[in-house]
Parts: C-alpha cells; structure tokens; sequence
C-alpha cells in the first residue's frame, strides 16, 4: 500500500493519465470546463479561438477587479492548462487551417447549436469519413436531435428548462437564478465522462463517434427529490425558501454567519434529544425541559411529519408548537461561532455544517493539510495565483495544473509549427486576418 506522502512525491514524477492525447476546444462555455477537466489529466487540450480570443476572455470577476480579456478569473478557471492558437473559422484560410489540425487530435469539443461547423464544411459529417478513429463532442443547450435541437441555450436557459430553476428560491417570490454558471458544469462533467468512454473504445477498436450532450439533460440530474415527488405523490415539488418542516432542519444564523442544520432526518445522525440535551448543557434549553415540551422533541420525527401533508389542519398544530421549539434553538445557535458548532456538533454526531464562504475556504484546516489549494504562476503579471484544486486524486497518475491559462493565440508558432507552417506562413495568415 502507497502511503499518501509516497503517494503524492510518486505522481508528481509520472504522467497524467491523459498524456498523448489531443483534444482541440473550439472555446464555447459549453465545451470549456469539459476541455479543463481533460487538459488538468493531462491531455494536451488546445483551445481554438478566433483572433483576439474568445468571448469567455471577457466575463467578469476580473483579478484585482481590472477588466480586459487577460484577466477574466472565470476564464482563468476553466482554462488551465490548455495551449491556444487562432483561427478563424469564417474565412477560407482559417477553415483550411483548422482542417489541417483536426487529424493531429483525437477529439473535438464543439460547443452551441448542433451542425454549426458542419455548415462551414469542417464539421463532424466531413472529419468522420476521413478520420473514423475522430471523437467528436457535441455539447449544446437541447441535443443534436429534437424539435428544439437549433435554439440557443445560455447558463440561465439551461436551468429554468431543466426543471432545478423552479425549485431555487422563496416559494412567495420568483424563482432564482443559481450562482456559478451550472449549466456549463453540468453540461462539461458528463461531456467528460462520455468523451473518456468513447475514448476507450476507441482506443480498443479504433472506432471513433458523436458523443451528443444536451444541457437540458445534465441539469435533470440536479432536479433531487423532485421527480420522485411526482412519481409517487403526484404533487409539483415547490420552492421551499427558509419554510422549515420542523426545528432543526434548515439554515440559521449564528455568531459569524449561516450554518445548515439537519438533525432529526431519520437514519442520519443523533437526533433531537442529543441537540436539547447540548443545549441544556449550555444552560440555553430555557423551558424546553419540560415535560410538555420533551413529549414534543420526543416525537419529533420529519418522515411521520411528511405523512401529515394530507391533513394540513394536524400539520399546522403541530408545526405552531414547534414554532417556539425553533425560535430557542435560533437563539442557541446565534450565540456561537459556526466553526465551533460544526465541531461540537460532530463530536454529537449532529448534522450541522457551516455555510463557509471563500475566505472560510482559504483558511480550511482540511483543504490545507491535503494541499488542495493550486500556486500556479503567471509570468506576465508578475503575479502567483491562488486556484482551485483537483475534483478528485489518482493515487499513480497525477491531475494536476500544467501551466496558467493561455493568452491568445500564444502557442500559434509550436502548434502551427508541427504542420509544417514557416513564420513567413504564419506572418501571411495574420495579415489576411486569418489568424
């Protein structure tokens, strides 16, 4: 057995377990974090973007808020370890160009609606026949296939259609939009994961293929309980805000911040008598020690309160005492850190986990013992920046940031240079705006 130290001085000396493989993003928001996620293991994923870059360049938040297409920190992220060229499709030479290029990689990412690149003849139709080993991803808002194949589909699109937008939010107020663009993730992660099996296949039998990703689809997967909702009760789950079903269950403030509490929930955790009795140990169970009020935390139970949806008039009894239970575990919790009570909770076995935002991250205890947090250098700001770290950790193989995200069309010399392109070449190409 590898021990983690060995572990992690042994990957560092080995090659991602992409290694050897090319991949050319056409830099769309859909195909960017799939590109990411295959460059980090190692793939030599080379972005294609039109002369002066892609739009992504310009989507804020900007590093030390100065914005430019250099310094786009959502572009930053989802664009490690990736090499750029230039190349414009919609010009003759540059479509010539980026034929050229196909039959160096072994997959493709196109991003938006289906057929785009088909219609300037560079397209998957063209490249299959010649190049059958070829994966091709298509990444778009609705599929390849379908009555709304062709729309356009951005981030905040691809949630409302997959039914996760409904559900975010205060159920008296419309629904909200979730941070983070997670369409895009959504959409990369199964592209992916798809992309990697049709890799396998294709390196066993030498058959490439169209590996087709709808938005819609990957979100549906975000949807949690609700189709089941709808499955066995035949009821539209609702948007539930802050509504708590019971004390205990739900997100509360405390003395720096938000955490969510969980306790009661059948089958996970301690359960109420465990959170009173910290409570009284803390001399803040106020009257909650008495024996009206322990008959209630006794039979204080989520699943047999969801049995009650059926009798709301039993529902709303219940749910009016368990207004004053919550208001003291509100008073319980605002008194201390949520550091502290994530914790002690633990030591209880109480579900309760602090809502941290990005500076909690930055000074996580876990995340900084597994060196999770990534110092990658960028040269041209004179700058050392902070990045996320890997999704997941191969014990022989390493994920890791190979190098800061291109600037535009800075590695056109070395990969335009393998096909056989001169600097005279390439000076030509920039002055027909075909680069």
């Amino acid at each position: 057995m590898v021990s983690p130290s060995s572990a992690a001085i042994e990957s560092n000396a080995r090659p991602g377990p992409l290694t050897g493989v090319r991949v050319l993003d056409l830099g769309d928001p859909l195909t960017i974090y799939a590109g990411k996620l295959l460059a980090d293991l190692g793939a030599d994923v080379i972005l294609v973007e039109p002369p002066g870059g892609v739009p992504a360049r310009n989507l804020p938040p900007f590093f030390h808020e100065q914005s430019g297409p250099a310094t786009s920190l959502t572009f930053w992220f989802f664009n490690t370890s990736k090499r750029s060229v230039t190349c414009d499709l919609h010009t003759a030479d540059g479509r010539a160009l980026f034929a050229r290029l196909v039959p160096t990689a072994q997959i493709v990412l196109e991003g938006g609606p289906p057929g785009g690149l088909d219609e300037l003849g560079i397209g998957f139709q063209r490249f299959h026949a010649e190049l059958p080993a070829l994966i091709w991803a298509g990444i778009s808002g609705f599929g390849s296939t379908g009555p709304r194949a062709g729309w356009l589909a951005d981030d905040l699109v691809g949630i409302a259609m997959s039914g996760i937008l409904t559900l975010s939010g205060y159920p008296d107020r419309p629904p909200v939009q979730l941070p983070g663009n997670q369409g895009w993730y959504a959409a990369g992660i199964q592209a992916a994961q798809g992309l990697l099996l049709a890799l396998r296949v294709a390196e066993q039998h030498g058959a490439g293929q169209f590996v087709d990703v709808s938005m819609q689809e990957a979100l549906s997967l975000a949807q949690e309980t609700a189709m089941q909702t709808w499955d066995m009760r035949r009821e539209v789950r609702k948007r539930q805000g802050e509504a708590r079903l019971m004390p205990g269950v739900g997100t509360y403030e405390c003395a720096d911040g938000h955490l969510y509490s969980m306790v009661g929930i059948p089958g996970f955790g301690a359960n109420w008598q465990v959170l009173a009795g910290w409570m009284a140990e803390q001399g803040m169970a106020e009257d909650l020690g008495n024996e009206h009020w322990q008959n209630i935390l006794n039979s204080m139970n989520i699943r047999e309160l969801t049995q009650l949806w059926s009798n709301p008039e039993k529902l709303a009894d219940l749910q009016a005492q368990y207004a004053h239970v919550n208001d003291v575990l509100e008073r319980f919790y605002k008194r201390f850190s949520k550091q502290y009570l994530y914790e002690e909770g633990q030591r209880r076995r109480l579900l309760i986990g602090p809502a941290n935002t990005a500076r909690d991250l930055l000074n996580d205890a876990q995340l900084a013992a597994r060196g999770w947090f990534q110092q990658v250098e960028h040269p041209e700001l004179q700058q050392t920046v902070t990045y996320p770290g890997p999704p997941y950790r191969l014990a022989r193989s390493p994920w890791q940031i190979a190098r800061r995200p291109p600037l535009p069309g800075e590695h056109n010399i070395e990969v335009f240079g393998t096909l056989g392109l001169s600097p005279a070449d390439l000076a030509t190409l920039t002055a027909a705006h075909a680069i």
